[in-house]
């Protein structure tokens, strides 16, 4: 289906624009706006980021990873902490100030991403949702040679 790859470049596109525009105007590095998105998913998914879990997913140095951590902490973006139950262990955050930032910067994308959402029911968006989240398994398992998708939910 050329027409569906087509479509999901587009949105790539787009969104990658955003994003560049937001880091081009924080002064942030592409590899800065990655990390971020990623603490951002992190709080919402399976617990804070760590740098380890962040080295992992952005396939960088340990060294890279502490270079990056602190352009955005001196930048205000972002908070590390020390697990309570085990010091040795850095949970990264987004920053009062950088979640302020970014929602502001955001917000456009946000709100169409609303308003395209609300023409479709619950279930269409479920469908929408269970193929995107397969999709991202595949690309995210040909892209760490070595690991395998997920078995698909609900089947």
């Amino acid at each position: 289906m050329l027409a569906l790859a087509v479509r999901l470049r587009g949105i790539t596109a787009s969104v990658t624009r955003t994003g560049q525009d937001f880091a081009r105007s924080h002064g942030l590095h592409h590899t800065d706006l990655l990390a971020l998105i990623a603490i951002l998913d992190g709080d919402g998914h399976g617990g804070p980021m760590t740098p380890g879990r962040l080295r992992a997913h952005l396939n960088l140095t340990s060294g890279a990873v502490t270079a990056c951590l602190d352009r955005l902490e001196r930048g205000g973006h972002i908070t590390r902490t020390r697990d309570t139950a085990d010091g040795r262990v850095v949970h990264l955050h987004y920053a009062p100030a950088g979640r302020t930032v970014a929602r502001e910067a955001f917000r456009p994308l946000a709100r169409r991403t609303d308003a395209v959402r609300r023409r479709f029911t619950a279930e269409e968006i479920e469908v929408v949702l269970r193929f995107l989240t397969a999709l991202d398994a595949e690309l995210d398992a040909e892209a760490r040679p070595g690991t395998d998708p997920p078995p698909p939910s609900g089947t």
